[in-house]
Order: structure tokens, then sequence, then C-alpha cells
């Protein structure tokens, strides 16, 4: 018994010698990160990466939850990791780690040598090469990496099979990698260390130049065909481009057909304003609706509920108030002398109303929360539209058919865009086209009439009434 203390403290010394070591040598390259959620249960991963420091933190936050409850509704067999920045929302992580069930390694940002190649609204791919973190999930045999825009279909666990390092070709010269699959490797991010501390060449400052500049020759590297028994493939692949299916080829046939590959995954890498999560995304873009029909099913939209409330009580509160108090330009604009009236504030009044119909049009849209539901969105954009419409036609006095012909012809416009029988996406732009053809003359007609009202208005004497003297009863005033 004396004899066996001494040899289990030296295996206990050892082991805590090893453990030290292995630590130091891990901060030596820079990589502690602290790991949240569960522990690994399985041999390969899906990750993804979040960062702060963007106008749009919360939408990235939003999609990354529904483009991983996508991966829970396809059966994937794999773990759900979330390659996250320290500066992440503590909140956002627990909601991730307990309501999502991803495993959430936090990491400090890589430093972007390339930042000054970015330029303009591009700055907020500063911190996309965080991305390179992925090879460091050694837990794991494979591992796809994603990005947050991106939509399951259907299991594509058969990644998992692949080499080193396989991506999809969207663009015909350069791989994309909002998808990739790679095998981690302490040595390959080293390696990727030492390329930007070197400068490699970079095309666009981001992760997808400097991935590109790592793995050149990929074109030229033979098609992923997933082995029939299972076993994996070593080397480098280009993928099927249905595992990457851009949102715009769909928007031509308005179906999926892309024959290279199993229709799997649905990437969205446009212009930021078109991403599937904003309200507006549809019927402009159809495919925004299959985006929230997940996000309605999986997360719900009761983080933004308070908010929309509060919008259409301050709508209803506009309608009622306008109603009520019917205010005019009779109570707003006076003159001692309204004979020597000038001309410029005529055109002023006039320049007034139109940009209180501007505003009127312009205001719904940016205060409507922009992760909602587009039929909700679109409801509550079409409600305030509609109220500040009737504020402006009891300020100025002007035609109410007239001031709401937008209004209807936004309408209509919402339904030609989903109108669920086009063909194809020839036939839909063209039907769009041709409705916005038609409506243009009786825009432009009501705009001058409105116009014309508001001159007319102007030129009457009681509209500018001395101050201290009631104005003269007219048969237009008696209307209000």
């Amino acid at each position: 018994m004396a004899g066996r203390l001494p040899l289990a403290a030296a295996s206990l010394l050892l082991l805590l010698l090893v453990a030290v070591t292995a630590a130091a040598a891990r901060e030596e390259r820079g990589l502690v990160a602290r790991v949240e959620g569960p522990p690994p249960r399985h041999r390969h991963a899906y990750a993804a990466m979040m960062y702060m420091g963007t106008p749009r933190d919360y939408e990235f936050y939003v999609a990354v939850r529904v483009m991983m409850r996508s991966l829970t509704r396809v059966r994937a067999d794999a773990d759900r990791v979330l390659i996250a920045s320290a500066d992440v929302p503590r909140d956002w992580v627990r909601a991730m780690t307990e309501e999502d069930g991803l495993r959430v390694v936090i990491v400090e940002n890589l430093r972007n040598p390339y930042e000054g190649n970015l330029g303009g609204i591009n700055k907020r791919f500063k911190l996309t090469l965080n991305k390179l973190y992925a090879w460091t999930l050694v837990d794991y045999e494979r591992v796809v990496m994603i990005d947050s825009d991106n939509i399951f279909l259907q299991n594509t666990d058969e990644l998992f099979q692949c080499g080193q390092f396989c991506a999809v070709f969207i663009n015909p010269c350069y791989f994309h990698t909002g998808l990739f699959v790679l095998q981690p490797s302490i040595d390959v991010f080293k390696g990727m260390l030492h390329d930007l501390e070197t400068g490699r060449e970079n095309s666009d400052g981001a992760d997808q130049g400097f991935l590109v500049g790592c793995y050149p020759d990929l074109l030229d590297k033979p098609m992923f065909h997933p082995p029939e028994n299972g076993t994996k493939l070593n080397g480098t692949y280009r993928l099927p481009l249905g595992y990457q299916m851009d949102a715009s080829y769909y928007y031509l046939k308005l179906h999926w057909h892309v024959p290279c590959g199993p229709n799997s995954v649905i990437t969205f890498p446009s212009a930021p304003w078109f991403k599937p999560w904003y309200w507006w995304s549809w019927p402009v873009l159809p495919l925004g609706l299959s985006w929230h029909r997940q996000r309605w099913d999986d997360l719900g939209y009761a983080a933004e509920m308070p908010v929309i409330l509060m919008e259409v009580l301050m709508y209803i509160v506009i309608i009622t108030v306008t109603r009520l108090a019917r205010p005019g330009m009779t109570k707003l604009c006076y003159n001692r002398r309204p004979e020597k009236q000038s001309a410029l504030v005529q055109w002023l009044i006039k320049l007034a109303a139109i940009m209180a119909m501007v505003a009127a049009y312009s205001i719904p849209f940016f205060v409507i929360p922009r992760t909602v539901h587009p039929i909700m969105g679109w409801s509550i954009y079409l409600f305030g539209a509609l109220a500040l419409s009737v504020l402006v036609i009891n300020v100025f006095l002007l035609p109410p058919l007239d001031v709401l012909t937008m209004w209807l012809a936004i309408v209509f416009m919402l339904f030609v865009m989903a109108f669920p029988w086009y063909h194809d996406g020839v036939v839909r732009a063209l039907a769009i086209f041709g409705y916005a053809f038609c409506s243009a003359p009786f825009l432009w007609a009501s705009m001058v009439r409105m116009m014309d009202s508001l001159q007319t208005m102007l030129e009457r004497d009681p509209f500018f009434p001395r101050i201290g003297e009631p104005a003269p009863e007219t048969e237009f005033s008696k209307l209000y």
C-alpha cells in the first residue's frame, strides 16, 4: 500500500505536467478558447461564425439560429458549433447553448492585415478571417464550415466523407467560402497564421480571397462523389453546385433544378438589403418566405412583438387624433397682407407637401423591425403609410383619393409579385414591368391633381387670414 501512494502521486504529477505543458503550448500559439455548451457527441460538426461590430449584428444572430435549426430539421447527424468572438452578448450565447444545443467556442478576433483593401461598406468583412478558427476544432474528424445566410433543404452528412478541403464554385473561377469542408489541423492553422503575418496575396481582403490564395488549384481537382461504402476521401475536391445553390438561380425558373449534385443548400450571397430575413424580401424575392417559414416554426417573433405593438398603437393614435382635430393649413399659416403673398412662400408650401407625402411612405419602412415576418411587416407598413397619408391629407387639405393612389399602387404591386401561377421568372418580371408601366400615368395624374388643388387653396383669401381676424366662411371651409 505504501508503494502505491508514491506511484499514484507520480502519475498525478505527470498528468498535471502534461496538461500545463499543453496549455502553455496552446497559449503560445494564441489558441486559448472558452467552450460553452455540451461536450462533443459526434465525430463531425457543422460550424458557423459570429462576430460583432456591424450594424447588422442582431440580424446575423437570428440568421445563425435559423440556419442551425434547419440542420436539426433535416436530421443532421453531427454536432453544431459556433465560433463566436469574445464580445458576443452573453444572453445570445446562453440562448444558443441552452435553447439551440450549440457548442459555442469563444475566440479572440484575428487581426486582419488586409483591412485597408476592404474599403467602404465592405468593412463589415474585417473580421471574417475568424473563420480560420475552424481548423482548430480538432475534436472532430471533419467540419463543414457554413455562413449564416444558408438554409438546408435536405441532409448533407455525406459531405463529411470529403477530403482535407472541398468547396463549391459559384463563380466560374473562384470557389465560394459560404460552405466548405475541412479537416481540422493545428499545423494548417499555424501555417495560415504565418501567411497572415507574411502578407499572402488576398484579392478581396476577407476570408474568401485569403482561402482562394491558400488553395489556388482547387478548380483543377476532381468533383466530389461520396463513396458508397462510407469511407473518407483524402485530398482536395470540388463540390457539386447543388451544395451551394445561389438564390439567384431560383428566380429564373421559380423552382429549383440544379442538375449538378443534390439540391441541398440555398445560399443568399446577394446585396445586404436582399437577405432573406428582411421583411421586405417577400414577395419582392419569393425565397424570403421559405426562410421565415422556418423561423416561424422554430423561433417565433417574440423579440420583435413589443416594438410591433407599439408601432400599431402609435398609428392608431395618429389616425384618431387626426380625425378628431382635423388640422388644416388655415390654422397654421398667417399673413398680415395676403395680397402680397410671395410666390416663394407658395413654392415652399408645395415642396413641404411633397416632402410630407414622401415621408408618409418612407418612415414606416425604416421603423419596422427588419427581421419580422414578411406578411406582418408589409401589413404594418401599409397601415403606417395609410395613417401618415391621412395626416398629410388633413394638414394640407389634399384630395384623399389622389394622395392614396400611391398606397393603392403598392397594394396591387404586392399582389402582382405574389401571384403564384407564373410559369417562370421571366414572365413574372414582365408582369411586374407591365404593371409599373400601366400604373405610372395614374400616379403622375394624381400628383398633378394634388398640386393643382394645393395651388387653388393657396390662392384663396381664407387660406391666409390676418392675425386676429376671423376667416370668412366659404363653401370649402364648411366641409371642414
